[in-house]
């Protein structure tokens, strides 16, 4: 990327192969996860210094180690998030915040689930930690974090309400465990409806990733001190409002998290990524990529995304030979 701007402004480039300076290795990229924090980037709503590579979540193979390096060592096989650069066939990172990958995780499902795996984590234990019989609202239900959130949700003992704008796509919530799925697309009041199906009643959460487009329904949905968990703008960023509509709600309280605050040192990245992975282990979670683009394609895997075109994980893959064909989405 030269310049922001909308998926055009992703070319496809040869550049000088990485090399790694104290504390740091390169990584061969096998895969790397497509998510909206790399739209932000693309937009410029997280300014990032130009020229960069895009991506922040990837998975690969150790290929060479800098000075100092002890964390790991050539051949090692390692994600990483929330470190710009996974759109390439190689990649510099900082050791320390490379993960070890167990025998029994491969590449994609470790570029599919880390980021957002790590999300779920510390929004269902530390922004909200979810209790046996809340009743959740989960927007976005069908998404790649909406599903992952309900099924941990339900593990946990929640009961999920779900937003979709597809009756396909409420299905994949139901299957994920949705208790139930409102159409976005076909109420006229979602927070009403969110109260008739929850016996009349707001709700203790909402776990909200759409940000403009749901907000004032989010705070409407919630009971008297309720939390609304705001983690991402897939819609755009909420406008600035006066916080008095928290007391005027009944003393709600708002939490903009991120997941770098949760991992902030190794011990805490490391913990949360071996509950991640003993979740894909025992199928607590189920990680469903939907979708492999080539680093040519990488503009392509944006549109896809931002037009809503896809459910469950899209990855850009260097390998062009693994890229296989996109299942069919539900519209």
């Amino acid at each position: 990327m030269y310049e922001v701007g909308g998926p055009e402004v992703l070319q496809e480039a040869e550049v000088d192969q990485p090399r790694p300076g104290p504390g740091e290795a390169v990584v061969e990229v096998a895969a790397s996860g497509v998510n909206f924090l790399d739209v932000y980037h693309r937009e410029g709503r997280y300014s990032l210094p130009l020229p960069f590579t895009p991506g922040t979540e990837g998975a690969g193979t150790v290929v060479e180690v800098g000075p100092g390096v002890t964390d790991v060592a050539v051949g090692d096989r390692v994600g990483w998030v929330e470190i710009p650069g996974t759109y390439a066939e190689r990649a510099v990172v900082d050791s320390s915040r490379l993960v070890p990958l167990p025998d029994d995780i491969d590449f994609e499902t470790a570029a599919a689930v880390l980021l957002q795996g790590m999300t779920a984590h510390y929004l269902v234990k530390d922004a909200y930690p979810v209790q046996g019989g809340d009743t959740v609202l989960v927007h976005a239900a069908a998404g790649g974090m909406g599903l992952l959130l309900t099924q941990l949700i339900t593990r946990l003992g929640g009961r999920v309400i779900g937003t979709t704008s597809t009756t396909a796509k409420a299905e994949l919530a139901k299957r994920a465990g949705a208790a139930e799925v409102i159409l976005s697309s076909a109420v006229d009041d979602l927070a009403a409806e969110v109260r008739r199906l929850n016996g009349g009643q707001g709700l203790p959460v909402v776990f909200d990733g759409v940000g403009a487009h749901t907000f004032d329904a989010s705070l409407a949905s919630l009971r008297t001190r309720g939390h609304l968990v705001l983690f991402g703008a897939a819609s755009g960023a909420v406008p600035p409002f006066d916080p008095i509509r928290l007391a005027h709600g009944g003393s709600l309280t708002l939490i903009r998290p991120s997941l770098g605050d949760f991992i902030a040192d190794r011990s805490e990245l490391l913990r949360r990524a071996a509950d991640v992975f003993e979740w894909v282990r025992s199928k607590a979670l189920e990680v469903t990529v939907t979708g492999r683009y080539a680093l040519s394609e990488a503009a392509q895997a944006h549109s896809d995304l931002e037009a809503r075109r896809t459910t469950g994980k899209l990855l850009v893959v260097p390998d062009a030979a693994a890229v296989g064909r996109r299942e069919e989405t539900p519209s």
